[in-house]
């Protein structure tokens, strides 16, 4: 019995290493349940912690949380403390994408010392990528560049290409908040190029989105809607609700900045969906902005300044430095304040960010 086990959980790890969770999802969820019938704690662990980490890359993060949880009590059945701390590792990622970064923080940081006492440079490489992310949701964008930096380094080290291409996908993302958008492109072109040859359909979606990114803060549209289209294919094709939603947004903004309000009105909608069904506050936030700038450019500034106060307030709530910076500069810009003072400026340059807002619509980083 134990080796049907090992047998579906070998055919759903095929399937998830080419994308293909929903079938994945499927097979382990059969392995879980012969594992449970027969007593079999190995298989418990490895069919629960796969289930976890697909359901965390598909956007249901609570289900994704429920099963880190099972898999950590397995972990503490079996006596197993690295898998215990990739578990944590996990559990961290799911709670920072619902905008619970310092309790994700928190879980990260145990798994880290666990990684760094047992001298796994890889798992050490993988907490300090997930800590820089975490990082980047506070709004610590400065620290969240030097443990990028610092994760980066050390995946190279150990040549570990998939870690490299993830590390530079988060410098890309970092640098573009910064203000600095050559930087960012590099990085994400670098990271498509590996995950390219890696056949990595997650990391050449995420990279390609992030290239269409950089050319939409430099304003070439045409260029930037061609790495969206690629990475809407890629998301739609693997079933990842929150990345694909990310991109819906920036797809939105290019309308947004075009003037043309009904098409970003009809891909915002489909992200408005999304991020309430994976609780993603900040995706909402973001959205928020978007249809508030577009009610102000509409003459309607009551609803959108009722619109980015909702947006403020939620990002006060989450303690979301960056959201809370963006929202009060197109708060000062709709109100006729000036959204470029020097109180504004350093409360960016505080948190690592050179860029502030002089007139709506603005290029959202």
């Amino acid at each position: 019995m134990k080796d049907g086990i090992f047998t579906l959980i070998k055919e759903a790890e095929k399937l998830r290493e080419a994308a293909r969770y929903a079938e994945a999802l499927n097979i382990f969820k059969k392995a879980l349940a012969l594992s449970r019938k027969n007593g079999d704690l190995d298989g418990l662990l490895d069919a629960t912690l796969a289930i976890a980490d697909i359901s965390r890359m598909t956007g249901d993060f609570d289900k994704a949380v429920e099963n880190y949880s099972e898999a950590l009590e397995a972990c503490e059945a079996i006596g197993n403390r690295l898998t215990a701390a990739d578990c944590m590792v996990g559990m961290g990622l799911s709670l920072r994408a619902m905008g619970m970064w310092k309790e994700a923080l928190r879980f990260i940081a145990t798994a880290k010392k666990t990684y760094q006492k047992a001298g796994d440079k890889k798992g050490t490489a993988f907490s300090l990528w997930a800590e820089a992310g975490a990082l980047r949701v506070a709004g610590d964008i400065g620290k969240a560049i030097e443990k990028f930096k610092d994760a980066m380094d050390l995946f190279s080290s150990l040549q570990f290409a998939p870690g490299i291409a993830y590390a530079l996908c988060g410098l890309g993302g970092a640098h573009r908040i910064a203000g600095k958008f050559g930087e960012s492109m590099t990085y994400y072109v670098q990271a498509n190029g590996i995950f390219s040859d890696e056949k990595d359909a997650f990391g050449k979606a995420y990279s390609h989105c992030g290239i269409g990114n950089a050319f939409r803060m430099m304003g070439k549209y045409a260029d930037a809607m061609k790495h969206f289209k690629k990475a809407e294919t890629l998301y739609e094709k693997i079933g990842d609700r929150v990345s694909y939603s990310y991109t819906l947004w920036s797809i939105a903004n290019v309308f947004k900045m075009k003037g043309d309000f009904a098409t970003a009105r009809l891909h915002l909608g489909k992200a408005v969906k999304n991020f309430r069904s994976t609780k993603d506050p900040r995706g909402l936030i973001y959205c928020d902005m978007t249809l508030g700038e577009m009610e102000f450019m509409e003459g309607r500034k009551r609803a959108a300044e009722k619109r980015l106060l909702t947006a403020f307030d939620s990002a006060q709530k989450h303690e979301f430095k960056l959201e809370r910076s963006h929202a009060h500069s197109l708060l000062a810009l709709v109100r006729g304040e000036n959204a470029a003072s020097r109180c504004m400026k350093s409360d960016y340059k505080r948190i690592g960010v050179d860029a502030y807002f002089s007139a709506i619509p603005v290029a959202m980083p």
